[in-house]
């Protein structure tokens, strides 16, 4: 792929499948792959906001499909892989794992049923798609991974034991696929957010804006700022980037 437009933005004839599509930081990331040419396959579990999703980038002449998918099962992961490749012609370019869940609260009271849903999702989702679709891809001469981790993987904080765990996982399976399917082509790297304001981080209120103060931007990310992160990523332009674990996050891991 890294050949194709060199150094370029564009994603003309790429398939593109985001997890996690339907709000948030993935369908702001699903919107502008299509925006940028690619044909974007949309997942989750919320269809008709998926289907409202591909509307809109229909009505602003982008091609998207929904998929519904439950990522806390292994056989609807490799289904979803199976479904987004026949809707690309037998192919997916552009793989975005950001499908995830984000409790924080006391290691305690975290029961073994919230253990299991935070690695089933965050971790073995990811794990299972790479698998059933990095191999087409270095077959294929080349490809892109980007995954989601979150700023609390880089550093310990009170509550997020679980949560950030779950994502210091995504980092370091990042860099080993990274140096496992680079050679062949496939450019696997990471974006790791900071507060970002979505439909899941709603109820946080003053919270998320506290915990934002605390970077030197000083305020939340939208998620069309922490997209443009993920499609740079997914562009020749990176095309000498594998591996890389890159912070949107307003500085906050810097100070």
């Amino acid at each position: 792929m890294g050949s194709l437009h060199p150094g370029g933005f564009d994603l003309d004839g790429r398939v593109a499948l985001v997890t996690g599509a339907t709000s948030g930081i993935g369908s702001a990331t699903a919107a502008l792959l299509a925006e940028r040419g690619a044909r974007v396959v949309v997942a989750g579990r919320d269809r008709a906001r998926g289907e409202r999703l591909v509307t809109a980038i229909r009505d602003r002449n982008g091609t998207a499909d929904f998929v519904a998918a439950d990522l806390s099962r292994p056989e609807s992961v490799r289904q979803l892989a199976r479904d987004a490749a026949e809707l690309g012609g037998e192919r997916v370019d552009i793989l975005v794992n950001n499908a995830g869940i984000y409790p924080l609260g006391p290691t305690e009271q975290a029961q073994q049923s919230d253990v299991d849903a935070v690695y089933d999702l965050n971790v073995k989702a990811p794990f299972y798609l790479v698998a059933a679709l990095a191999p087409g891809m270095a077959e294929r001469g080349g490809g892109v991974i980007v995954n989601l981790s979150t700023m609390v993987a880089e550093y310990g904080a009170a509550g997020a034991a679980l949560y950030g765990s779950s994502k210091a996982a995504v980092e370091l399976m990042t860099k080993a696929w990274a140096a496992e399917y680079g050679p062949r082509g496939v450019r696997v790297n990471c974006v790791r957010p900071g507060p970002t304001r979505t439909e899941g981080t709603a109820d946080m209120g003053g919270d998320l804006a506290a915990l934002a103060a605390q970077a030197p931007a000083g305020r939340t990310a939208a998620p069309e700022e922490v997209a443009e992160a993920i499609a740079y990523l997914a562009s020749d332009a990176a095309s000498f980037i594998h591996g890389a674990v890159l912070p949107v996050d307003g500085g906050r891991t810097a100070v």
